[in-house]
Parts: structure tokens; sequence; C-alpha cells
């Protein structure tokens, strides 16, 4: 079974202009987009997987809007599987700052990863990436998330796929420099209801206490004077609209 959740802490850590660190416990979703774990009618407003939620919104499903997006930049999935991280819905609200997939042919081979990023202004950005055999891939940074941070540089990732653990890092480096770095770390659970309820009493609201924790630091963060970078027009990525 594909279906899986993981209890995770996830970090942020700056270390310019001025060092700043925190760190939020939430959990994850690993699902295979074309079957969601099923789940009893109550615990649904739980657990939610919506195509308006990724990509340019606009596709039938999650698994058809992922295709479009590879399709557009070369890459045929066909009969191969998907494995996505994420957030869901949870009462009705969802905020996924990070949601990755991992493709595989129909063989097995591996045949790309894509990282899906969100920002606090309501856009979506995708990196098609090649990971290595070790999850390490580098692209490009081209779309503008943190306020204090221009839309440049380059994001050293290692993303490998999880199994009993989940262990993620990005960093962002600009300029010689390593300003900022992100993790994930997380234990793979049963994707059962009665683990689903025990995650949703320890973190009530998860997706939405995300969402406010980023805005709340992002406070802080002006409140010691760091700089707030223009934001550039955000174009939308082709297969994407």
């Amino acid at each position: 079974m594909v279906n899986a959740l993981y209890p995770c802490t996830i970090t942020h850590v700056r270390t310019a202009p001025g060092r700043y660190a925190f760190r939020h416990r939430t959990y994850l979703w690993l699902i295979d987009p074309d079957e969601p774990p099923p789940l009893p009618r109550p615990l649904r407003l739980l657990a939610g997987f919506d195509a308006r939620d990724h990509f340019g919104g606009t596709a039938p499903t999650i698994r058809a809007a992922l295709e479009r997006f590879l399709t557009a930049h070369g890459i045929e999935l066909a009969d191969g599987s998907v494995r996505m991280l994420t957030q869901a819905r949870v009462l009705g609200h969802v905020f996924n700052p990070l949601t990755v997939y991992w493709c595989r042919r129909a063989d097995g081979a591996p045949l790309c990863a894509v990282a899906e990023v969100h920002n606090t202004y309501g856009e979506r950005h995708c990196y098609l990436l090649r990971p290595d055999a070790s999850g390490r891939a580098d692209t490009a940074k081209e779309f503008y998330v943190s306020p204090f941070f221009a839309a440049d540089g380059d994001y050293r990732m290692r993303l490998p796929e999880p199994g009993p653990r989940l262990a993620l890092t990005v960093h962002l480096d600009r300029g010689g420099t390593r300003p900022f770095t992100a993790t994930v770390r997380g234990v793979r659970r049963p994707a059962t209801p009665g683990v689903l309820l025990r995650l949703a009493v320890r973190h009530p609201w998860s997706t939405a206490v995300v969402s406010a924790a980023i805005r709340l630091h992002g406070i802080r963060l002006l409140s010691r004077g760091l700089p707030v970078q223009p934001r550039p027009h955000h174009r939308s990525q082709e297969g994407m609209q």
C-alpha cells in the first residue's frame, strides 16, 4: 500500500541577514493520487485531496494535472506510477508550502520528480527535477517565496522517496553563501482512521496553523528590520494555465 501518514518536524534556518530558526510539528500524507486513502465519510473533512489545490487547478484530477505539466516539458508518464507527499485539505482549508511527486515508469524505473511550491500570495510554481540515486537534485530558483529573499539563487535539494522514514532537505545557495535551509523529518505511520484521528487531535486544523505560523514568523522577521524584497510578476508555467 502506498498511502501513509508521516508525523513530522519541519525546520527552517536562516543565517543571513541575521540568524533566525523555527520548528513546526505537523503531519503529511504520502498517497497515490489515483487511489487516495478510503476513509469513513465523517473523516473526509480531515483529509481532502482536490485537483483545484495543485498545478493550474483546472484539471479534472491531480494525476491529469501532473501529466499535463510533464507533457508540456516533453515527458510522458503513460502507465507509470506516482507517489505524492502533501498536506490534505482539513475542514475545507489547505496550504501546501511544498508538495513532492515521485514519478516512475511502468517498469518501476525512476522517471523524474516534481517539487510544487506554493507561496502565501496564492501563487504556485513547479520545478521539474532529475534526482540521482540518493535523491539529490539541483535547480535554479525561479519563484518568489519569502518576502525577505529575491527570486534568484539555486536550490540544492535532497528528496529521497519516503520509506520507513521521511527525510527531505532544501538548501538555498546565493552568491557562494547558504542563507536558508529547510528540512522535513518524520516516521511512517499507517493511513488508518485511528492514526488520522490521533494526529488530527494532536495537530488540530493543521493546514491553517501552518499558514498562520509562516505569517507570524514573517512579522517577527519584519520587526527585526529585515528588508522586504520586491515581488516580481509570476508568469504561469506552460501546462499550468
